[in-house]
């Protein structure tokens, strides 16, 4: 009967995971969304609009998905490890947004 490791002592679950130049492309991808939020910062009119935070905050959110997924080896986890961390991360996200949405209207007037 064959064992779930093979003769090197490394098992089914591992053979995915990432090389080195995946990390080099992830860092590259990663230092290319820093670079744009940076370079998108020194816009004047950019900073001016309406459109300006929530691309950053998108921006910030790839970063995010990214790391985690990567250098966290989330995307080569097991589903139900996906499902412990995306599940509750959704729900503080929704959270949060739901927080910004009720209480957008008292932090202008305090700020005013």
């Amino acid at each position: 009967m064959a064992n779930a490791a093979d003769a090197h002592g490394h098992d089914a679950a591992h053979e995915h995971h990432p090389t080195a130049g995946t990390y080099w492309k992830v860092g590259i991808i990663l230092t290319i969304i820093t670079v744009w939020e940076v370079w998108a910062y020194y816009i004047p009119s950019l900073v001016a609009s309406r459109i300006f935070i929530p691309m950053l905050l998108i921006l910030s959110a790839v970063k995010f998905a990214i790391v985690v997924m990567f250098y966290m080896h989330l995307k080569y986890d097991h589903k139900l490890f996906r499902a412990l961390f995306t599940g509750p991360l959704l729900v503080a996200m929704a959270t949060v947004v739901g927080l910004l949405f009720l209480f957008g209207k008292v932090a202008v007037r305090l700020a005013a």
